[in-house]
């Protein structure tokens, strides 16, 4: 499903216009974007957690050049942990 399909599909279930559905998604998109950049995490009871972790510096393999080693540095890196009811649902 891409965002199209996914704003038809909230449209269809919500009752709100495709223009409406489309401004509250970005409207989300948009705030769990912030808070994850500020270090927060966004926390949806039933459905998940969005979060940021930290990646430690490590050793790689070029893949052009598998002999040739390459330093990859640290970052940090967007995750989403399902919460029991979603994973429930999706296990069914």
């Amino acid at each position: 499903m891409n965002k199209a399909e996914l704003i038809t599909s909230m449209a269809e279930e919500s009752g709100l216009t495709k223009k409406d559905t489309e401004g509250a998604l970005n409207a989300f998109m948009k705030v769990v974007q912030e808070t994850l950049a500020t270090g927060e995490k966004v926390q949806l009871v039933g459905f998940g957690t969005f979060e940021v972790r930290d990646r430690k510096a490590r050793e790689g393999r070029n893949p052009r050049n598998p002999e040739e080693v390459i330093q990859i540095p640290a970052s940090k890196a967007p995750v989403f942990k399902a919460g029991k009811s979603l994973k429930e649902a999706v296990n069914k």
